[in-house]
């Protein structure tokens, strides 16, 4: 099966893996379909590194990866849910009760920190970085929930908003100066409405 590009439009890692599912024409694109699309969006999205993927995909037995891909949505669609409830206004502590099913799941994590020779260019030191050890595969949902969790405590939903697009479906944060940002891209959304916009003027000049 064909693996198309994965969107990142969202100016947050957390709202690109609610955004792993989508329209961007006439058809609907899950990211996460299954198993192998799960292992294509994480190396995408940078969230787990070729080597460990090549991992888990060798220890993981016929079928698994499907089932932690539809693990993987149902964390999706949850996290959706709280976004769009959420979004709009400062997030506050009343919300931590809410994120029960997030916290339950970062409990697994068994990450630690090691020391290594620098991979950052021109730097010849050394660095303390963060790893994690993948028992089993579904491990591949702890960098998701990792991410998700730091948006929740970094990020301002105020500037959390929906595409405009009349069919859209993707998220995305306002980054801009003037927060103004509308539309998800503008190479899609925001020149559909333009277009619209044209062609509703055009057609009320004649």
């Amino acid at each position: 099966m064909r693996h198309l590009p994965a969107l990142f439009v969202a100016d947050a890692p957390a709202l690109d893996f609610l955004n792993s599912v989508a329209t961007p024409s006439d058809a609907t694109i899950d990211w996460l379909a299954d198993g192998e699309g799960l292992l294509n969006w994480l190396e995408q999205a940078g969230l787990v590194s070729a080597h460990a993927l090549k991992q888990v995909r060798a220890q993981s037995r016929p079928g698994e990866l499907d089932k932690v891909a539809d693990q993987a949505r149902n964390l999706r669609e949850w996290f959706r849910a709280f976004v769009r409830k959420h979004k709009g206004g400062p997030l506050n502590a009343d919300a931590v009760g809410e994120l029960r099913p997030l916290n339950r799941l970062l409990e697994r994590d068994e990450s630690f920190r090691q020391i290594e020779a620098s991979k950052t260019r021109g730097k010849r030191g050394l660095e303390l970085r963060s790893m994690r050890r993948w028992r089993s595969s579904e491990a591949l949902l702890l960098p998701i929930a990792e991410t998700l969790a730091h948006f929740v405590c970094t990020d301002d939903f105020t500037y959390v908003k929906a595409c405009e697009g009349p069919s859209c479906t993707l998220l995305f944060e306002d980054r801009t100066r003037t927060r103004a940002r509308r539309w998800c891209s503008m190479a899609m959304c925001g020149n559909r409405a333009k277009q619209a916009a044209y062609r509703h003027r055009h057609k009320g000049s004649r």
